[in-house]
């Protein structure tokens, strides 16, 4: 399979070209970061042009929440299978891209985030969201992170709402605007943006006299990288257009 990379320049998209250039049974193809053309990764020159996509199987997207949606719409045309680790992807835009994308083939794979780690955190904070009466989710990440909150805790503050009703305390005044955190579907959610880290999340789940702490850290983004090729391998053989979640392609279900 030839393999290209959008976002290439940036931090996740040099380790994923790099990464695919090492692995046997996958080809770097085309780079794509038109603000870093002209630029060699792994050996190869970056390229400013969407269109140079057409020669490769799969694209993988590392880019921002404000050209994503466009880029997918030219992947798409281009009959790419397409696995997607851009952030800020909430109910609505995973809506809004699977009306877009249309019937298929190819297959679009949203990504949250790609640590079976979290993919592990996620499925947790479900099963234990029943059992519970409220949850809080914390997510932890560098200085640099584009956008928050973070696309992970999105999907996991959906998760749990989905998998129960949560009470969200709102009788306490907030003395400063968005001191109780964003609502999603009903769960708290805060962002907490510092050097010096990568990427953590915590899940704190309250009941009748008790809590329970879920906690992953990332300490360095090369946890990511098996993900990352899991979904490379899987992605053209879902059964859907378009899917969210890593657990698609892993080998375990809770």
């Amino acid at each position: 399979m030839i393999v290209g990379v959008s976002g290439a320049a940036g931090r996740m998209g040099t380790l994923v070209a790099e990464t695919i250039e090492a692995t046997d049974d996958l080809d770097l193809g085309p780079l794509f970061d038109p603000k870093h053309a002209g630029s060699t990764i792994a050996g190869a020159t970056v390229e400013g042009s969407r269109q140079i996509m057409a020669d490769a199987d799969i694209v993988v997207e590392f880019t921002l929440p404000d050209v994503v949606v466009g880029n997918l719409d030219v992947w798409q045309r281009l009959g790419l299978h397409t696995v997607v680790g851009t952030s800020g992807f909430d109910a609505d835009r995973i809506a809004q891209v699977t009306e877009r994308w249309g019937s298929g083939p190819p297959n679009c794979l949203i990504v949250p985030n790609f640590s079976i780690g979290a993919v592990v955190t996620m499925q947790l904070a479900e099963i234990a969201a029943p059992h519970f009466a409220a949850a809080e989710v914390i997510e932890l990440h560098h200085d640099r992170k584009a956008d928050a909150p973070s696309g992970t805790a999105i999907a996991t503050a959906e998760r749990i709402a989905a998998a129960a009703t949560q009470h969200r305390h709102t009788d306490s005044a907030e003395l400063v605007a968005g001191a109780r955190g964003a609502d999603v579907s009903g769960v708290p959610v805060h962002a907490i943006r510092l050097p010096g880290i990568v990427a953590d999340q915590i899940v704190i789940l309250g009941g009748t006299g008790e809590t329970i702490t879920i906690r992953h850290t990332t300490t360095d983004r090369t946890a990511f990288i098996p993900g990352v090729l899991a979904a490379i391998r899987g992605v053209a053989g879902l059964d859907h257009p378009v899917t969210v979640g890593l657990e698609a392609v892993l080998d375990f279900d809770v």
